[in-house]
């Protein structure tokens, strides 16, 4: 390594401003190989960095990785995740650095191949088998993976559904819903036996692109790890456990890229169970009139309320008293409670309050009973009676 770098991560930060997206680009490419628990190797990066000061131009350095671990005389043990990783982001960044893209199933096929040209010998290949995948987040358990048979047919609906949709006159709230349910549907489609998440992710990077959006890249480099739990979360669901899709922590990352918020992204918060420090994602800027869940709990609870009732959520304590001995409807209650972010009411109030057994449906045949309103069970009740005799 250049002796006036020795860190690369230290020179992408001094980089003159007219290299900055180039680098960017870089940090990018090498972030999303962290997805699959890869690292690259100095040789990568010291390559990089001739790329970027316009020593040698992209294909160059495709062609020098090549060379480098075909002519390796000594053998690491992880030389092979580090080809695979160092080849990866030298041709993500050639695709990252080009303004073409094919918003297409065939489109997101090539791309693939593209991404995976010279590691996969099945680059570019539709999956012709079923897969599952243990997940931390998940206690180890997997998603549910669409069944070889669909994909071609699961990957052309939803590019098609997404082609005819217009973002025009829809708020930066509604613009993000829908671009989690697209970006989330498609990586659950899994077409691809590897390689599956970074695709992903390079495919909607140019999307955002193709459709007018001036793309953080920094928030793939830094955080792509928890780009990819979040699309678990989004796609995860027991009824044994009590859990539903969670699509609100990939939302979240794209407010962050898209909308300048600052939540704090960090894996443990998506966690199915998280330990208790860990329950309450905040986000580090929201002003109160986002309707946003403060870093700050409402209250803490009560110790009498704790030992009787087992709940250490302040959120359910505050939905309880609110709702009382009366019936609310979800915007009541998020009036009330002065929120405006109908997902996080959603994660952090009414879905563990019933979930916990406190709070029901009054049609809890009709989910979405356009009269549906929600009230206390005999259990809340019981918490309510003690909350009222609280000073």
């Amino acid at each position: 390594m250049n002796s006036q770098y020795p860190d690369f991560d230290e020179y992408i930060r001094q980089v003159e401003p007219g290299k900055k997206e180039k680098a960017s680009i870089w940090q990018t490419a090498i972030g999303l190989q962290a997805v699959d628990g890869l690292t690259t190797s100095d040789y990568l990066k010291e390559t990089a960095r001739k790329h970027i000061e316009g020593e040698i131009n992209i294909d160059e350095v495709r062609d020098l990785i090549k060379t480098y671990y075909l002519s390796k005389t000594k053998r690491e043990p992880d030389d092979d995740e580090k080809q695979e990783a160092d080849k990866v982001s030298a041709n993500i960044t050639k695709i990252l650095s080009s303004e073409s893209f094919d918003f297409s199933s065939k489109g997101f096929v090539a791309l693939h191949r593209r991404i995976f040209e010279g590691v996969f010998k099945h680059a570019g290949k539709v999956r012709d088998y079923d897969i599952s995948k243990k997940e931390w987040v998940l206690e180890y358990e997997s998603v549910n993976y669409l069944n070889w048979e669909d994909l071609q047919r699961a990957v052309e609906y939803d590019i098609e559904q997404e082609r005819q949709y217009s973002y025009q006159g829809v708020s930066s709230d509604e613009f993000i819903t829908h671009l989690t349910r697209f970006v989330s549907g498609l990586w659950q489609i899994h077409p691809f036996g590897e390689g599956n998440t970074r695709t992903t992710a390079v495919f909607t990077i140019l999307y955002l692109r193709h459709i007018g959006f001036k793309v953080d890249n920094n928030m793939f480099a830094d955080h792509s790890w928890y780009f990819r739990n979040a699309l678990v979360r989004a796609n995860y669901k027991s009824a044994v456990k009590g859990i539903d899709y969670s699509p609100v922590y990939l939302e979240r990352f794209f407010r962050n890229m898209l909308l300048g918020e600052q939540w704090d992204l960090r894996n443990r918060y998506l966690h199915i169970h998280p330990a208790k420090e860990w329950s309450l994602q905040p986000n580090l800027a929201a002003p109160a009139s986002t309707g946003q869940i403060p870093e700050q709990v409402p209250e803490q609870v009560p110790e009498q309320v704790r030992d009787l009732f087992h709940t250490d959520n302040p959120f359910i304590i505050e939905l309880i008293r609110i709702i009382g001995r009366d019936e609310f409807s979800i915007s009541q209650l998020m009036s009330v409670l002065g929120l405006k972010h109908r997902p996080n009411f959603l994660e952090y109030h009414l879905n563990p309050a019933i979930s916990d057994g406190y709070v029901r449906m009054l049609y809890p045949q009709s989910p979405r009973h356009p009269r549906q309103k929600y009230l206390l069970t005999a259990k809340g009740l019981a918490l309510y009676r003690e909350l009222s005799k609280l000073p």
